[in-house]
């Protein structure tokens, strides 16, 4: 039933449960690709005051670089143009590097429906020129950032992330664990409010005194804000091992109970127009597998799927079967915990974003 407790269940007290927690990040350098982003500028705001030595921003748009640059005013961060697509910008970037984030990519579905070859240039064939210039750079922990959307994927965005996981996971493999490179990646649902993401859209149209514009009603998705996608992405850089792939337990609710909640929060009501699914949308997301919940590890806010460690022995994949899948069961945004109204106005009430929007 739904509910408007936002509490997720807390299933293993003695993992690590505490994202704030101070980061040993003295005199190291971070990069970030897809720096100038909304993940980007959350990272920027929270390293920047835990004393790290350098924060490389790693794009191809020298506009938000600048406007960046402007607004921070901090000589901790270097600029570099390029693009992930060309291994010798991404190579000249990297040396030097103790760890990266990967955020670069094409994420909206559909541009990626309509344009899949540059999902695949950016998303796969990107994440490998990352790949490898950061084990050529002995780059301590590369942390890939992947979406609820590679699972099970229907849309060349989510196929495109399904694969840069497979790649990483794959190079991980055969890295080892004595390798001095470790690679891990992260997945999470809707980042609230973030560029490009309905929220903004509702409350364009809400101040426009126009109709919102739903697809489906009782279309679900995962709700995270973007200070819990940059706890993941710190959970992981702490605990992961190679290969690792890490799952932020979260919350969801329906797109027609999140439109009520955004006119409750801003004091007015429009009608809502039902336009139906667009090309390439799932009824609803799973951000963990049957397959890998068979194997997960759960760390109480979060799951730890560990690298499939299976070689080419046939027999592993074709002949000899597992019990332990028949019997799980996948993470979705259905059978996560649902918020009502009242609980996804508390989330939207902790959103910067939102309250901008009221103080205007």
């Amino acid at each position: 039933m739904p509910t408007g407790d936002i509490d997720m269940p807390q299933d293993n007290p003695g993992a690590d449960s505490a994202p704030d927690a101070p980061l040993d990040i003295a005199g190291k350098t971070l990069l970030i690709t897809g720096g100038t982003g909304s993940f980007g500028n959350v990272v920027l705001e929270r390293f920047l005051k835990e004393g790290i030595a350098e924060v490389r921003v790693f794009s191809r748009d020298e506009k938000k670089q600048e406007d960046m640059r402007v607004a921070l005013k901090d000589d901790r961060v270097r600029f570099y143009i390029g693009d992930v697509r060309e291994p010798n910008s991404i190579g000249g970037a990297m040396r030097g590097v103790d760890f990266v984030f990967h955020a670069a990519a094409l994420k909206q579905v559909p541009s990626c429906e309509f344009y899949p070859m540059e999902a695949v240039r950016t998303n796969i064939l990107g994440a490998e020129n990352m790949l490898e210039a950061a084990v050529r750079a002995d780059v301590k922990r590369v942390v890939v950032l992947s979406t609820d959307k590679a699972v099970y994927p229907i849309n060349a965005m989510g196929i495109s992330k399904a694969m840069m996981e497979k790649i990483t996971v794959a190079k991980a493999r055969l890295l080892g664990e004595q390798s001095p490179t470790k690679l891990c990646a992260t997945r999470y649902g809707n980042v609230m409010a973030s560029r490009g993401s309905v929220i903004p859209l509702f409350v364009s149209q809400i101040k426009a005194n126009q109709p919102i514009t739903i697809t489906d009603p009782n279309m679900t998705r995962f709700l995270m804000s973007l200070k819990e996608s940059v706890d993941l992405v710190v959970y992981a850089y702490r605990n992961s091992r190679q290969g690792d792939i890490f799952v932020k337990k979260a919350p969801a609710s329906t797109i027609g109970v999140l439109a009520q909640a955004v006119m409750a929060v801003m004091g007015r009501e429009v009608p809502i127009r039902i336009i139906g699914t667009r090309h390439g949308e799932k009824r609803y997301e799973s951000l963990v597998s049957r397959e890998e919940m068979s194997r997960a590890d759960d760390h109480g806010g979060y799951y730890r799927i560990p690298q499939d460690d299976r070689d080419l022995n046939y027999n592993k994949y074709f002949i000899e079967g597992e019990q332990k899948i028949s019997m799980s069961e996948d993470y979705t945004s259905d059978n996560t915990k649902m918020l009502d109204v009242e609980g996804v106005k508390r989330l939207l009430l902790g959103l910067d974003y939102l309250q901008n929007e009221l103080a205007r």
